[in-house]
């Protein structure tokens, strides 16, 4: 942090999609703000085609020192002019917005951002280009050299903080491989992870693996042999942590700041239903602060100025402490 601001460098996410849209104009409203330095990540032509259209008061620069009121932007050329499609789904596109996620690693690693916020992306499009791609973590996970299962997506919203232990996967498989040690390094990172986000003693619940968290026995002894002593690692660790649990009971318990679900819809489901499209994604576990938009790209709205940046800018705030009446008011003509 500089000056006791947060550095945060925005990727713009796939350049087909809403992403540069919605990150410039998150960058214009929150431009001279005292609590958050933004550096947007991507390619230079790109973020300037949309300062142009949507915030064309604001003025941009490259990284380095700048006066107050200019947005300061990190250039990674990542795609070529033929491959700027707003509105189509292109590998090139899907190529560059992994550059531009490595691109801001490296600011991390540099000292020169403190946590990043991505943009949202498209899985067809990284997959199309030959990148192996089902979600943030494990890309983050990649890039970053830390074992996957190490890295885990923690979800913010209606008022909800719930880590999943596994994510994108074949229900099967993902119980097949869930054991104590799993569990415990989940809950290690939901911990840290509340404290980065401000809560200095967190408190986390442990969501059962089957109803009742297995009722003593009588719904599988699963929960004895896996969830039960991870729970008991974590409180010899420091931590006060609760379960394992069944999730419909503990998600009422208003004593607990973040949980831990065993299995994506367990809690996926109860920050969608609360916050739909307003979530944001968090990547944890890999030393690097990383964040995303909890909703797509919008190929059907991309490059018409119709995108709303409310979310990048309620995930900047989660990962910046913002207030947000730092926002200022985006130039006449931007949606």
């Amino acid at each position: 942090m500089k000056n006791g601001a947060r550095t945060i460098a925005l990727t713009i996410g796939d350049p087909n999609g809403i992403g540069p849209e919605i990150a410039v104009k998150a960058a214009a409203a929150l431009r001279g703000s005292n609590d958050v330095r933004l550096i947007l990540v991507g390619d230079e032509y790109v973020i300037r085609h949309y300062g142009e259209r949507c915030a064309p008061d604001a003025k941009f620069q490259r990284l380095g020192p700048s006066p107050s009121g200019i947005i300061e932007l990190h250039p990674v050329e990542s795609l070529s002019s033929t491959s700027f499609r707003p509105g189509h789904i292109d590998a090139d596109a899907g190529r560059a917005t992994v550059a531009y996620v490595a691109a801001a690693i490296g600011l991390v690693r540099n000292g020169d951002a403190d946590a990043i916020v991505g943009c949202p992306h498209n899985e067809t499009a990284v997959n199309a280009a030959g990148i192996p791609f089902s979600g943030y973590p494990g890309l983050i996970a990649r890039l970053t050299g830390t074992p996957e299962d190490k890295v885990f997506m923690m979800l913010v919203g209606g008022g909800l903080r719930i880590l999943h232990a596994t994510l994108h996967e074949r229900i099967h498989d993902a119980l097949a491989r869930l054991t104590p040690d799993l569990i415990e390094e989940a809950g290690l990172a939901c911990a840290a992870t509340l404290k980065r986000l401000g809560v200095a003693d967190p408190r986390i619940g442990v969501f059962g693996i089957n109803p009742h968290a297995g009722e003593n026995g009588l719904f599988g002894d699963d929960d004895d042999r896996i969830t039960a002593p991870a729970v008991e690692r974590l409180r010899s660790a420091g931590i006060a942590a609760v379960g394992p649990v069944g999730a419909d009971v503990i998600l009422g318990r208003k004593d607990i700041d973040g949980f831990v679900a065993i299995y994506h819809d367990q809690g996926h489901i109860p920050v969608k239903l609360l916050a739909g499209r307003n979530a944001s994604a968090l990547s944890v576990g890999s030393g690097v602060l990383f964040s995303s938009v909890g909703h797509g790209s919008a190929f059907d709205i991309a490059g018409q100025n119709k995108a709303d940046p409310a979310a990048v800018l309620r995930t900047l705030r989660l990962i910046g402490n913002v207030p947000a009446d730092t926002e200022k008011p985006i130039a006449a003509g931007a949606a």
